[in-house]
């Protein structure tokens, strides 16, 4: 053997006993297709859920890093959850079609519509209801909860209206951690959403090593890290830099970055 290669392969021995590879960890993924998530139909409530969460339980589902809930429901005409409790979690509501009616016990009492997005930093604990605030037509919306980076946070409330055009063949920021893009949420966490046409293509960046993206296809058809997406699929992608994205028809996505430990 050479002799200048012995200290090279003794380095790199240690390097494998230790547990250190030579190339970064490949890009890790998970892929929940919609019709892989929980499903309860109460009547006045027809929800779907990619976590556990309720009554359906699944041991391998219960996060993708921070992300605790991703909720896609719709309720009938003037129903909707009662007053009830909640602490140590943010609560992003984003609708997608009619109006959804907010009242919580810090004072808060609005209507939210397609194009608003609504964070609660529950916190020390609050108390709130939402409900359909039409009694003629449903109303849908996502329900996302993230665990936050601090617990016992001083309950607070905010919510925007974005302009649609702002989310054409864009990717448009609507949380980020200080506010600066969307409503601040209290995690390294980043939400985008964008109205993309067929073709449109994007790489993603990560903001940190220790980042995860979760994506999910409202309408249309996308590749996301190469894998194909239809309505309401899902990935999960880790241990990468970034993540390229495409629209192969026209198509509705959203992006919820988090950290995968915190």
């Amino acid at each position: 053997m050479n002799a200048h290669r012995r200290p090279l392969l003794m380095t790199l021995a240690i390097l494998a006993m230790a547990g250190v590879s030579q190339a970064q960890s490949p890009m890790q993924t998970v892929f929940h297709p919609a019709d892989s998530r929980g499903h309860a139909d109460h009547g006045w409530l027809d929800t779907y859920h990619s976590f556990s969460f309720a009554n359906w339980r699944d041991a391998e589902r219960m996060h993708f890093g921070a992300l605790r809930v991703l909720n896609d429901d719709a309720v009938t005409g003037g129903a909707g959850f009662g007053t009830h409790p909640h602490d140590n979690m943010e609560i992003v509501s984003i609708p997608l079609s009619g109006d959804l009616e907010h009242q919580d016990s810090m004072g808060n009492k609005t209507v939210i519509r397609k194009g608003d997005v609504q964070i609660m930093s529950a916190g020390t604990g609050i108390m709130h209801s939402e409900k359909n605030h039409n009694a003629d037509e449903e109303v849908r919306f996502l329900q996302i909860w993230v665990f936050p980076n601090e617990r016992e946070l001083t309950p607070s409330y905010d919510q925007i209206t974005m302009a649609p055009e702002d989310q054409q063949d864009r990717l448009q920021c609507v949380v980020s951690p200080d506010g600066a893009q969307g409503v601040k949420i209290h995690q390294n966490a980043w939400f985008h959403v964008g109205q993309l046409s067929a073709g449109w293509t994007d790489t993603y960046a990560m903001h940190d090593t220790n980042q995860g993206l979760y994506a999910m296809v409202l309408d249309g058809e996308a590749s996301v890290g190469g894998q194909k997406l239809g309505r309401r699929d899902a990935i999960g992608v880790w241990d990468t830099g970034s993540v390229s994205i495409e629209a192969t028809e026209d198509t509705r996505l959203l992006l919820i970055e988090v950290p995968m430990q915190w």
